[in-house]
């Protein structure tokens, strides 16, 4: 196979050899797809990852809050996760997935999907995982996207203890920016709420803004101000500069679906209150979706889930896959038992 590396920063065979079938093809190489197919690689199922290589941490410069990988680097993680997979027989291609197909019902035991790679090829799948991830829709700000994950965040939880002794400033674009800015303030002692396209603080908001020495600065931000690839502040629509150290805001999250709509997966609106917070792949608890042998996890169903998280429910998607399919093979089994109780019976003389 010809060898390449991606941000796993381990050799991936773009054209490896592939199976013509597969218990389970797993879309999507991030902490969930790799927990999942972990899962069911453990559990002597035949487990396909294709991987594009690009993760929505991997400008990160770790990943937190991830017990007992506490600042592993994104990179790190997923060649640490594809390695456990490989180690127990599944198998990593980088690739990407460019349609799916339900096939006719052929009973249990057929395969019932037909994955399409971009370059071509094409495998069989008894079950398919999806963990394809959102895309981030930042505000429109130039050069706001090239800070993502480093000085540009988005979650207290992953960032904050990282910032906590910098200016913290929190680009406001909705009605949830001074409730954001009173969040980050449980981090940082200098946090700058910047209006920008938000709403206007509410009275009571406000109290609780002065109340915690959150400074408010009105006006729309219109440049970031940026030396030696760190942001040292922002300059308003007016002129007027703001020194902070740090950016904070919110992203749309669209579910990266395309895949899933082929099969008659849709996704759906995803909102807190009145607030929208993007689209999302719903899913019930265990990752199965509306369409039988299908099931998703991660940032897809979940788009604010940390990584520890997406890791967990990507090995609860593999386990009732797993289930699913011993499910299916006794019922391939039992159907063989009783052909063959069947063709005895004929066998007896009357």
């Amino acid at each position: 196979m010809s060898g390449t590396s991606d941000v796993g920063g381990q050799p991936v065979g773009e054209r490896e050899d592939l199976r013509e079938q597969y218990d389970v093809v797993v879309v999507g190489g991030g902490a969930a797809g790799l927990a999942g197919a972990l899962t069911t690689a453990r559990a002597l199922r035949s487990t396909l990852v294709v991987d594009a290589g690009e993760p929505r941490n991997a400008p990160a410069d770790g990943v937190h809050n991830y017990l007992g990988r506490e600042g592993t680097g994104p990179r790190e993680l997923v060649a640490l996760g594809r390695a456990e997979v490989e180690a127990y027989g599944g198998q990593v291609v980088r690739g990407t997935a460019a349609t799916a197909e339900r096939l006719e019902d052929g009973g249990p035991g057929a395969p019932r999907f037909r994955v399409r790679l971009e370059d071509g090829r094409s495998v069989l799948a008894r079950r398919l995982l999806v963990t394809t991830g959102v895309e981030d829709v930042l505000p429109d700000l130039p050069g706001l996207a090239e800070r993502w994950g480093r000085d540009l965040l988005h979650c207290p939880f992953c960032h904050g203890r990282e910032v906590a002794d910098r200016v913290v400033g929190v680009l406001s674009v909705n009605a949830h920016g001074p409730d954001q800015a009173l969040m980050w303030r449980g981090w940082s002692e200098r946090v700058v709420l910047l209006q920008h396209t938000g709403a206007a603080p509410s009275a009571e908001q406000a109290e609780k803004l002065v109340a915690r020495g959150v400074e408010v600065v009105e006006g729309e931000v219109a440049a970031l101000d940026v030396a030696d690839d760190a942001l040292r502040g922002v300059r308003l629509a007016d002129g007027r500069a703001v020194a902070v150290d740090a950016l904070v805001t919110v992203s749309l999250a669209v579910a990266r679906g395309g895949l899933l709509a082929d099969l008659g997966v849709a996704t759906a609106e995803l909102a807190m209150g009145e607030l929208v917070l993007g689209e999302h792949v719903p899913a019930d608890p265990t990752g199965a979706t509306s369409v039988p042998g299908v099931w998703v996890a991660g940032n897809v169903t979940a788009p604010m889930a940390p990584v520890l998280t997406a890791a967990s429910a990507g090995m609860t998607a593999g386990s009732m896959i797993t289930k699913d399919l011993v499910d299916d093979d006794t019922a391939v089994a039992v159907a063989a038992h009783r052909g063959a109780l069947g063709a005895g019976r004929e066998r007896v003389p009357a």
